[in-house]
C-alpha cells in the first residue's frame, strides 16, 4: 500500500495532474468506460441489489455521466483565477482566488449506489486535479471487483487508484496521512473516519444520513393527491427499496387525514410493483442478509408490529421486505429514533401539521426534509425554523440531480458538500492571491505610534476615504 501511495504522492509533486488537459482527458475517459461497460454495470448493481436497469440509468449510470459533462463544460471556468476587488487605499494592487488541489486524496463509497457514490466524488477530485484512491465498498461486491479489474484501464493509474476490501482495508487506509478524505456512510463510521483524520488535522467531508421526514399538509395539497402520493412512493421505495440516505423515513400528517394519505399510497404501491411486489422486477431487494436482519428487527416490538397497515411480508432467502406502512409506531420504538434505511415507512399523525416543526427539531437534523404544501407561512417556518442538509418543497430526490445546488448536510447528518462546482470547491484549496507595488507606501501603519497614526488606522478600517484625504491635507482633527 504504502508504495503505491508513493507513487500518487510522486505524480501529485510533479505536477502531472494539475494541468487543464490531464484533468480533461481524464474525464473523458470516464465517460468513455461508463458508455463502454453500461451493460456490464447493469448485470453487477442487478446482481448486487437486484435493481433494474432503468433504476440504474436514472440513480447511478446517468448522474455519473451528467456530472462528468457538466464537469467537461466547465472546467476551464472553474479552474480559471477569481478577481477580487480590494480597498482602494492598497493601490495600485489586485486580488484573486486560486483554486489549487489539496492533494493526495481518499474516497471512501458506500453500497447503495455504488457507481454513483464512488465516481461522482472522484470527477470533483479529478476536476481539481488531485491524486485519488477510491475503496468502494465491500457491500457491493460484484460492483467493487468490476471497478477494481475495469476503471485502472481507462484512468491514469499513476495519479488514480481503486483499492477493494472490507474494513480492515479501510482501517489500514486511516493509518495513512491524506490531504483531504470524503466518506460516505453511517455516522458510526463517520466517527472512526474523523477520528483518524485528526491525528493528521485532514480535512474531511462527510456525506451521512438520518431520519428525512415529510411534511404533508393535506389541506393545501389535495387536489394534488394523487402526484403527491407518487411522489411520497417514490422518494420511499423508488430509490434501492428505501437503502437512500436521501429517502424519506418517515411521513408526518394530520390525524384527520391520515386514511386517506395511506389509501393513497396502497393504491400507488399497487401499481408501480403490482399485487405482489415479491415478484416485481421494479423494486429492488435489501443489500445483505445482516440488513435484512437488522430491518425485520426494527418490527420485532409488539405494539410496532401491531401499527402495521400494509404490508410487512418479508423472504430473508431472497432478501426482500415488502413494501410497509405503519401508522403511528411508538416514539421510543428503534424504527422511529434509528435511520430505518429500507422499505418501512411510519406515519405519525399530529393535531395540527404546524406542530411538524417542533416535532422535526426535536431530533437530529436531517440530510433532507421534504414538505407538501402550498402554505406560504408554513413554507417559511419550515425554511426558517428548521435546520437540514436541503428543504425540497412538494416533490422527493429531485434535488440530488441539480448540479446548481449544493448536496450535503448539517450537524449529524453530515458536513461539506458536492455536485457541479461544489464537487470541485470540496477537493479545491482556495488560495488568496495579492499582488502589491512598490509606488506609494503605507506609513502610518509603522512605528513609532502617535495621535496621528491612529486616527488613520480608524479611517482606514471605516473606508472613509474622504476623511483620510483631509486628515492627510491637515483639515480634519
Amino acid at each position: 500500500m504504502e508504495a503505491s501511495l508513493e507513487v500518487l504522492r510522486e505524480s501529485f509533486k510533479n505536477g502531472r495532474t494539475r494541468s487543464y488537459e490531464w484533468r480533461i482527458k481524464q474525464l473523458s475517459s470516464l465517460i468513455q468506460f461508463i458508455h463502454d461497460k453500461e451493460n456490464t454495470i447493469f448485470e453487477a448493481l442487478y446482481q448486487d441489489l437486484g435493481k433494474h436497469p432503468v433504476e440504474i440509468f436514472r440513480d447511478e449510470v446517468g448522474i455519473v455521466l451528467k456530472s462528468a459533462n457538466n464537469a467537461l463544460s466547465s472546467l476551464h471556468k472553474w479552474m480559471a483565477p477569481k478577481k477580487k476587488p480590494l480597498p482602494l487605499l492598497f493601490f495600485p494592487a489586485k486580488g484573486e482566488v486560486l483554486s489549487e488541489p489539496f492533494g493526495l486524496v481518499l474516497i471512501i463509497s458506500s453500497w447503495n449506489f455504488p457507481l454513483s457514490l464512488s465516481l461522482d466524488p472522484l470527477i470533483g477530485a479529478i476536476s481539481a486535479g488531485n491524486t485519488a484512491v477510491l475503496k468502494p465498498s465491500e457491500y457491493a461486491p460484484v460492483f467493487s471487483s468490476f471497478l477494481v479489474a475495469t476503471l485502472p484501464l481507462y484512468l491514469d493509474d499513476k495519479a488514480i487508484k481503486v483499492v477493494e476490501g472490507g474494513a480492515d482495508v479501510s482501517e489500514q487506509l486511516l493509518q495513512y496521512k491524506w490531504d483531504k478524505i470524503f466518506f460516505t456512510g453511517s455516522p458510526r463510521v463517520a466517527r472512526i473516519v474523523s477520528s483518524a483524520a485528526a491525528k493528521h488535522l485532514t480535512p474531511v467531508t462527510l456525506e451521512l444520513g438520518g431520519k428525512c421526514p415529510a411534511i404533508f399538509d393535506y389541506s393545501s395539497v389535495h387536489s394534488n393527491m394523487k402526484v403527491a402520493a407518487k411522489r411520497i412512493v417514490g422518494g420511499k421505495w423508488g430509490p434501492c427499496a428505501g437503502q437512500a440516505c436521501i429517502g424519506i423515513d418517515y411521513v408526518l400528517v394530520e390525524d384527520k387525514f391520515a386514511s386517506e394519505l395511506i389509501e393513497s399510497l396502497k393504491r400507488i404501491l399497487k401499481k408501480f410493483y403490482g399485487e405482489n411486489s415479491k415478484n416485481s422486477t421494479s423494486i429492488a431487494r435489501i443489500v445483505n442478509d445482516k440488513n435484512v436482519e437488522r430491518i425485520s428487527n426494527l418490527l420485532k416490538d409488539p405494539k410496532v408490529a401491531a401499527s402495521i397497515v400494509h404490508g410487512g411480508s418479508m423472504d430473508k432467502e431472497k432478501l426482500f421486505i415488502e413494501p410497509t406502512i405503519l401508522l403511528n409506531p411508538p416514539l421510543y420504538a428503534d424504527i422511529m429514533t434509528e435511520e430505518i434505511f429500507g422499505p418501512l415507512l411510519p406515519i405519525i399523525t399530529l393535531n395540527k401539521i404546524e406542530e411538524s416543526i417542533e416535532f422535526i427539531n426535536a431530533r437530529p437534523k436531517p440530510l433532507a426534509l421534504y414538505a407538501f404544501t402550498g402554505d406560504e407561512t408554513l413554507k417559511k417556518r419550515i425554511l426558517y425554523e428548521t435546520s437540514s442538509g436541503s428543504v425540497t418543497f412538494n416533490d422527493t430526490m429531485v434535488q440530488f440531480v441539480c448540479d446548481s445546488l449544493p448536496f450535503g448536510g448539517v450537524g449529524q447528518s453530515g458536513s461539506g458538500s458536492y455536485h457541479g462546482k461544489y464537487s470541485f470547491d470540496t477537493f479545491s484549496h482556495e488560495k488568496a492571491v495579492m499582488q502589491r507595488s512598490f509606488l506609494i507606501e503605507l506609513e502610518p501603519r509603522y512605528p513609532p505610534w502617535n495621535d496621528f497614526k491612529l486616527k488613520f488606522i480608524r479611517l482606514a478600517y471605516r473606508y472613509d476615504y474622504f476623511g483620510l484625504a483631509l486628515l492627510l491635507l491637515g483639515l480634519k482633527k
